[in-house]
């Protein structure tokens, strides 16, 4: 199956992207149902794109190949670059605690659903290294850590390792685009925490055409995209800093880092208009629609076809797993309020999938209700960088784990 490959080079896939995300926004406009519950439009215009991809590699037509990475990697960089220069001092002071408490948690989360995943998989009688390749590694690891750490598994005796991982990591993906949003309302709704004098403006904003809120001149947009690029020089003179040294930083969160720097930078300086500001989020967004929507269509969902009854059992119950303890856990210990539900929406898109669906449905949910600064810190800061140290510790000793159970 597949046909002939067809080959889109990066600007034929950055344009295919940006019709994803007219699409889905034209479909949040005629099914207001998509608008109520939050669901991104990125998300759903990208879904239809590899839902077709997927018709067309199932019929024999052809497989879409898309070349992406370059561009992706540089929006994902200069939108963690934007995140880093939204973090003023003061939301750096009243975030250092929640960022402690909230890698905790993403930690925590990390072994359960591994116990979980291994726990389901001896009950129905799948192999232990198999079962594991539902947990914690194509979860809160995404594809990454499936492909860096399924060969592990394939090297103690799971031939399927790999296969199960990064299927896994696909359904992964496409269940926190779903249920972020929705889960984030959910929530809200539950605990009243809707602010009637502040909910609603990007919605509205889009549905009368006018802007509510800071006015943004042309030279504002210009100059915050010109400062994220630097934000970009400053992070990889930190990366390349840090591998002299023998340490291994992430170039998005070194880019991140250069961010933080700037704004503190900006807020010593004290005379940058809050335009600017609302010129760098305007950048950010921009970056993070492309980059989900070039993440989106590219996904090979055929790869599901793979994935057995058992392992389907064993992935629906880690979705089940991540709201409750998303709810329960998440959202009580970061503070039972407003802030605290859009961290929980996070967790949920980096538990699932990877921290650009945690941003995705943040946003969506902050554009139906109020933006939250504190969350648009602190979950990049543990699931872009903190949770793939301790998942990596994690999987490694799980993995021995389950290879001494077979």
């Amino acid at each position: 199956m597949g046909g002939f490959v067809l080959k889109l080079n990066m600007f034929q896939s950055l344009a295919l992207a940006v019709v994803s995300i007219w699409l889905g926004q034209w479909c949040r406009e005629k099914m207001p149902v998509l608008k109520k519950y939050c669901l991104p439009g990125a998300v759903v215009g990208g879904t239809i794109v590899s839902i077709i991809s997927l018709i067309l590699y199932s019929t024999g037509v052809c497989e879409l190949s898309f070349d992406y990475k370059v561009a992706n990697n540089l929006f994902y960089c200069i939108f963690f670059a934007a995140s880093g220069a939204a973090a003023s001092l003061s939301l750096l002071k009243k975030g250092g605690k929640l960022v402690i408490i909230f890698c905790i948690s993403a930690a925590v989360l990390a072994i359960l659903q591994n116990i979980l995943s291994m726990g389901i998989g001896k009950v129905m009688g799948v192999d232990p290294l198999i079962a594991l390749m539902t947990g914690s590694t194509p979860m809160t690891g995404g594809h990454g850590n499936a492909a860096a750490f399924a060969p592990m598994a394939v090297a103690k005796g799971a031939s399927a390792a790999l296969e199960v991982a990064i299927a896994s990591a696909t359904f992964g993906l496409i269940s926190g685009c779903i249920i972020g949003g929705p889960f984030g309302r959910w929530i809200i709704r539950r605990h009243h925490l809707e602010d009637p004098a502040l909910d609603g403006q990007a919605e509205k904003a889009e549905e009368t055409g006018k802007e509510i809120g800071t006015a943004m001149f042309n030279g504002d947009v210009v100059k915050a995209m010109y400062l994220m690029c630097f934000c970009l020089g400053i992070g990889a003179v930190f990366m390349a800093i840090l591998k002299s040294i023998h340490v291994s930083f992430p170039i998005h969160v070194c880019c991140m880092l250069g961010g933080i720097l700037v704004r503190l930078y900006l807020d010593k300086k004290g005379n940058t208009p809050e335009s600017m500001y609302e010129a760098i989020n305007t950048v950010g967004d921009f970056s993070l629609g492309l980059f989900v929507s070039l993440s989106i269509i590219s996904m090979k969902l055929w790869q599901l076809s793979g994935l057995a009854g058992p392992m389907m059992v064993m992935l629906f119950a880690q979705v089940i797993f991540i709201m409750i303890y998303c709810y329960l856990v998440d959202f009580f210990i970061c503070g039972k309020n407003y802030d605290a539900a859009i961290i929980a929406v996070g967790h949920t898109g980096f538990g699932l999938g990877a921290v650009p669906v945690s941003m995705t449905t943040m946003k969506t949910v902050c554009d139906k209700y109020r933006y939250s600064k504190l969350a648009f810190f602190v979950v990049p800061v543990i699931g872009g960088f903190l949770s793939n140290i301790t998942n990596a510790i994690i999987i490694t000793n799980f993995i021995n784990i389950a290879a001494g159970m077979r």
